[in-house]
């Protein structure tokens, strides 16, 4: 039996082994490959790799189809057991819902990801929910605030866009020790990912605030680094408070990190959606500890 499917907007720009995967209920990649080099599976009557990107209007035919090789490969549900109270964190920490996306302000202490000794991530709970929700950017685990989950590829795809030519605005807050020498300023920073190889960086930053030796400093980072607000405060020398990787200053180790994602700023066909982070408690303590002025 043969079967053709056609592309739409929807599906395109993306890998023919995880558009098949998806559509065909997580089938194995040894399996999709296979079948390509057999040429059992064709793109528009042509061989093509798995890593082939379909396009709209593309035809898939798959000349060796049958309700019992394709459709019965069952989705593999989530291994991970969410727990009550992680269920109940995610659910309240929701700011905003519809059918296309939700933002979350994400609490201190859960990873965005799973990954090495990671039990429990936003990741794992939301794959929990629905296999179709995604992940479009990501925080800090020790980083607090917001996070945009997409509900559907399309949306996944949209937010990869907006990222990519930076419309999304992103502004954090950090409480940080000292002050720069600047009150505001960009700064270009060269950071090195772990092949060492060189990665530009630009971040503007503003002092909010400044009292008892301690700043309160608004970051916009126009690109998008692992630890670039982190870097960039101790390079201009006002480490972020709680910053155990970064920050020497002993004085203020057993807080927690004082970074938030405060605020997103974008605009989706024509709607334009701001929202804005509830600061945690104990960033909001040393606030008033500090007697930092902050409207």
């Amino acid at each position: 039996m043969i079967k053709k499917i056609k592309i739409t907007l929807d599906s395109e720009d993306q890998r023919l082994d995880k558009f098949l995967k998806f559509f065909f209920s997580n089938l194995s990649q040894s399996f999709i490959e296979k079948n390509l080099r057999k040429k059992n599976i064709l793109v528009n009557d042509s061989t093509v790799k798995s890593k082939y990107l379909v396009k709209v209007n593309d035809l898939i035919i798959i000349k060796n189809f049958s309700n019992k090789i394709y459709s019965d490969h069952k989705r593999k549900k989530n291994k991970n057991i969410i727990n009550h109270v992680e269920t109940k964190k995610f659910n309240e920490s929701i700011l905003y819902e519809n059918d296309n996306f939700l933002i979350i302000d994400k609490w201190c202490g859960i990873s965005t990801q799973g990954g090495t000794n990671i039990s429990i991530s936003i990741d794992n709970i939301i794959k929990n929910i629905s296999i179709n929700y995604n992940l479009v950017h990501r925080l800090d685990k020790e980083t607090s605030g917001l996070l945009i989950i997409a509900k559907n590829l399309k949306y996944t795809k949209i937010f990869g866009k907006l990222f990519k030519l930076q419309q999304i605005k992103k502004t954090y807050l950090a409480l940080c020790d000292g002050k720069p020498k600047m009150k505001e300023s960009y700064i270009d920073l060269l950071l090195y990912n772990d092949n060492q190889n060189e990665i530009k960086t630009k971040t503007y930053y503003k002092i909010i605030s400044y009292n008892q030796k301690t700043s309160l400093i608004q970051f916009e980072p126009k690109t998008g680094k692992k630890h670039q607000l982190r870097i960039v405060a101790k390079n201009l020398g006002c480490s972020i408070i709680g910053d155990n990787k970064y920050n020497l200053n002993n004085a203020n180790r057993s807080e927690n990190l004082k970074l938030n994602a405060y605020q997103l700023e974008f605009k989706i066909e024509n709607n334009a959606y701001i929202f804005s982070s509830k600061l945690p408690k104990d960033f909001t303590d040393l606030i008033k500890k500090k007697q930092i002025i902050f409207a």
